[in-house]
């Protein structure tokens, strides 16, 4: 049988602190005017030690929530961290549950943030659920907005001799 400590808070694990998560971007640190830029997060749950309430104890963090700050005035709220384009099996500048499209160019200063859901145990009994949620900020990184132009080619870039606008 798993007893709830009375009076456990958000408050009491402050200070056990989820390992610091990662903002993520396809194409990497750039994206290009009016094409989905992929964003994730490598967030997963993950179990701290420590002691809480003059206990050894753990605490468990579950992301169930990310708001992306797009830098350009919009934010979004997922459920999930999101994945690379390879990951979910995509072509590069498609749309994901985390992308976003930028209207101009300039450079933007994207930021999460991670809503937890904490839990503790101790001596390694049942995890018992704290109320609320545990906020945490990533970032920002900065992605500079490009604008693309497309530009025709006699061949396929890559051949031999393919033309101008070929690396």
């Amino acid at each position: 049988m798993v007893v709830a400590v009375p009076g456990v808070s958000l408050a009491d694990v402050a200070q056990f602190v989820p390992r610091d998560a990662a903002i993520r971007s396809q194409p990497n640190g750039w994206a290009i005017v009016g094409a989905p830029v992929n964003l994730f997060t490598d967030a997963r749950p993950q179990v701290v030690d420590g002691v809480l309430l003059g206990r050894p104890a753990q605490v468990r963090f579950v992301p169930v929530s990310f708001t992306w700050d797009h830098g350009d005035g919009t934010s979004t709220t997922v459920q999930g961290p999101g994945a690379s384009w390879r990951e979910l099996g995509q072509q590069d500048f498609t749309a994901t549950d985390t992308s976003h499209v930028y209207a101009s160019i300039g450079d933007r200063r994207v930021a999460l943030t991670i809503a937890y859901s904490p839990s503790y145990r101790f001596d390694g009994g049942g995890w018992v659920q704290i109320p609320g949620m545990l906020p945490v900020q990533v970032g920002p990184v900065t992605i500079h907005v490009l604008q693309g132009s497309t530009v025709l080619v006699g061949g396929a870039c890559g051949e031999r001799n393919a033309g101008p606008g070929c690396p």
